[in-house]
């Protein structure tokens, strides 16, 4: 007992991350204070004839001024910045903690925010980020490199001879990268103006411009007129920027004072940077390379956030209408938001004339953390008189049919250069409204309805499960209450069960599997929905029905190894059935059937298709669960075909519109997301269309018969039936070849 209250005491007594930010700030502006303090005290000078004095020619009230406002602006920033981080304590735990299994990979996304890995995805602008970034950093460092040296005793003085002309021209590079990277800005955001950007751009973005370009433009005529006033020593020249402009003055009978309102101009300039910094989007500088290190997380990239048994739960409320019903970490999200758009220039929803913003669902939920909090601290980006936030309810800004509208295909959180979770905020949404609310699109009541009450939301009879099945000898079709004595259980799902067109993926992938001798079984009417559609849609309470039924009856059969077809089963029975005491090893049929091909168990060496392929990717099997090469493996195994790729592939590929249950809602506002799709696989000219998700096969197929195009001309098919009609051809063709 004592040493639990001795734990205890130690945890209260721990330090608190707002404190943590001000002990910081104080520090660094002690720091500051003493620097000036002994600069004044000493006075070390560098007799060094390739050197510079610092403050050369500025008097000691400027002098004075200047370490008495830098102290005074870090501590008014610390402040603002910790109100900020006070607000993420309002938070729900998050175990975000950094163990020696994950420090390796914290520290690389640490790295790859630092080094700005992510925003170089998109070269054009990660490459302006890159030079702003990077070259304000530089000269930051060349900043205090100064300050450093201008502190420490004559013998120990560094910055002269060859040293002191390489840091100027090092110096000189990097204003002048940041000054191209300003511009370069300036004209993208101003004259370019792409989508993202311009919806977004407000007075804030031109502030935070001019400020770096004031600091970059003044940092250059304050060394000019330096120069200009020492009578423009040779070795200045390495100042490449400054020494030509330097020339253009030297004459000048003013020399003196012009250097000290240059000065003056560039010290306003970087304190302007220093008073915006915790109150704009640049705080992003900061709390952006923290999310990223912050990524690693305990449960797996597919898996939804777990809940606790709602049958035996006393919690008053379910899912997140409030700031405090979100984690800590999910607050940090609200802070680290670049406001770049990316995550909106991908999304299905919004791409197709949606209400959904995902960029928008970050800046509503984050104008309403800073309106709530104790104090009131800045919105996310600027301040709109129309926007006001009277409750603490996210409703409050954000709609029901925004959240509705989410096809959880995840590109927003792929694409995120920071790594924000926006995904994770609007299902935790869905949950609130579903289970508090009853706010949920009429049609997703009924398929809740034949969940709960025919085992799938469909809404066919469980009788009907293994129909598909009656054709095949060998396919064992077990009750749930014998043991698995096969290898595998085949969890077929119930697209693959009950619809027609998703039938002939079940028939084909039993073939493949009996041709390639491996010993599988299916549960046929033991076998329930996985609860995915609930759970994408918000009630959890169908999907742990669903959910504890299958573990009860896979667990009793002693289930070890499920091959499945469909992605949302995947993923729910490989990632988030754990969460129940589900442990099995899960196989997607892609993946299956790559292992059957390349151990030859599956000999495909005859197999052709004279076709032009190409593979759309599942949402659930790519971005989820980082399968994108298996597919695509396995069409490219088989002879004669030429594959090709849509615009959008991979980690940006198009969503077909069917997933976070929307599969069973009405698509009535815009274009339907699967004819935005089904249009850009067409104009690959593919005369063959791969899915590898029953979800995608539907909605695929639909869209291109939408766009009147007969199967004869262009056949959407999974990839097990396209590998099945490549092996059925090379039987045909070995049948009637004459014998000579």
């Amino acid at each position: 007992m004592g040493a639990s209250r001795f734990a205890n005491r130690m945890e209260r007594k721990r330090i608190k991350g707002p404190h943590l930010v001000l002990v910081i700030g104080l520090a660094f502006a002690i720091v500051t204070a003493l620097s000036g303090v002994a600069a004044t005290v000493f006075q070390q000078h560098d007799e060094s004839p390739t050197t510079r004095e610092v403050f050369g020619g500025i008097p000691s009230s400027l002098k004075i001024a200047f370490y008495v406002m830098a102290p005074i602006l870090l501590v008014y920033g610390a402040v603002l910045f910790s109100q900020r981080v006070k607000n993420w304590t309002r938070g729900k735990p998050d175990d975000r903690r950094t163990t020696p299994k994950n420090v390796k990979r914290r520290l690389g996304d640490f790295r790859a925010g630092v080094y700005m890995q992510t925003l170089l995805r998109d070269p054009a602008a990660g490459i302006m980020h890159s030079l702003i970034y990077f070259s304000f950093v530089v000269l930051l460092a060349v900043t205090t490199i100064l300050e450093i040296n201008h502190q420490i005793p004559e013998s120990w003085k560094f910055l002269n001879g060859n040293v002191y002309m390489a840091y100027s021209f090092i110096g000189d590079l990097a204003g002048l990268c940041l000054f191209i990277g300003v511009m370069w800005a300036i004209v993208r955001r101003y004259i370019q103006r792409p989508y993202r950007i311009r919806i977004k751009t407000k007075p804030e973005h031109a502030v935070i411009l001019g400020v770096f370009l004031a600091i970059a433009v003044t940092g250059f005529g304050t060394e000019a007129w330096r120069i200009a006033e020492t009578g423009m020593p040779a070795f200045e020249k390495w100042s490449f920027v400054g020494w030509p402009i330097a020339k253009l003055i030297e004459n000048n009978s003013h020399l003196a004072g012009g250097h000290q309102v240059w000065w003056i101009l560039h010290i306003l300039s970087f304190f302007a940077f220093l008073v915006i910094l915790p109150i704009t989007m640049l705080r992003h500088m900061f709390t952006s390379p923290l999310n990223m290190y912050l990524k690693d997380r305990e449960r797996p990239k597919g898996a939804m956030k777990p809940m606790p048994n709602l049958l035996e739960t006393e919690l008053e409320s379910f899912g997140v209408s409030t700031i405090e019903d979100f984690t800590w970490k999910q607050l940090l999200d609200l802070d680290a938001c670049t406001m770049c758009g990316r995550c909106t220039s991908v999304c299905p929803a919004h791409a197709t004339g949606k209400p959904l913003d995902p960029r928008e669902i970050v800046l509503k939920s984050g104008e309403v953390m800073a309106a709530t909090g104790t104090p009131q601290v800045s919105p996310p980006l600027g301040v709109v008189a129309e926007i006001t936030v009277s409750a603490n309810s996210l409703f409050e800004r954000v709609t029901p049919e925004e959240v509705w509208a989410c096809t959880s295909c995840k590109a927003c959180d792929e694409i995120c250069p920071v790594n924000i979770e926006i995904l994770d905020k609007i299902l935790d949404m869905r949950r609130y409204l579903s289970l508090m609310e009853s706010n949920f699109p009429t049609e997703l009541g009924n398929a809740y309805r034949s969940m709960e009450n025919s085992g799938n939301p469909w809404g066919m009879s469980q009788a009907d499960r293994g129909d598909w099945a009656e054709k095949f000898e060998g396919i064992e079709i077990l009750d749930g209450s014998s043991p698995l004595e096969a290898e595998y259980l085949y969890w077929v799902g119930c697209a693959g069960s009950f619809d027609d067109k998703n039938k002939k993926v079940t028939q084909a992938m039993a073939q493949l599997l009996q041709r390639s001798g491996i010993s599988f079984s299916i549960l046929g009417p033991s076998e329930l929905c996985t609860g995915d559609p609930a759970r994408r849609s918000g009630n959890e309470y169908i999907f742990q029905m669903l959910a504890m039924q299958n573990i009860e009856t896979l667990n009793g059969m002693g289930v070890k190894k499920i091959i499945t077809q469909c992605p949302h089963c995947f993923n729910t029975l490989a990632n988030e059935y754990p969460q129940m005491g589900g442990n099995y090893e899960v196989v997607h049929h892609s993946q299956f059937l790559e292992f059957l091909i390349d151990s030859g168990k599956l000999d495909l060496s005859n197999a052709k298709l004279e076709e032009r392929v190409v593979y759309h990717d599942s949402c659930y099997l790519g971005r989820h669960n980082d399968v994108y090469m298996a597919p695509r493996n396995v069409i490219g195994s088989l002879g004669g075909i030429e594959i090709v790729e849509a615009s959008r592939n991979g980690t940006k590929g198009m969503c077909c519109g069917a997933g976070g249950g929307r599969m069973w809602m009405e698509e009535s506002t815009g274009k339907q997301v699967n004819i935005e799709r089904s249009q850009e696989l067409l104009r690959t000219g593919a005369t063959k269309i791969a899915v590898a998700c029953p979800f995608c096969y539907i909605m695929i197929d639909d869209g291109v018969k939408a766009q009147g195009v007969e199967e004869d001309e262009v056949k959407v098919a999974d990839i097990s039936m396209h590998i099945l009609e490549a092996l059925e051809r090379s039987e045909v063709d070995v049948t009637i070849t004459p014998i000579v």
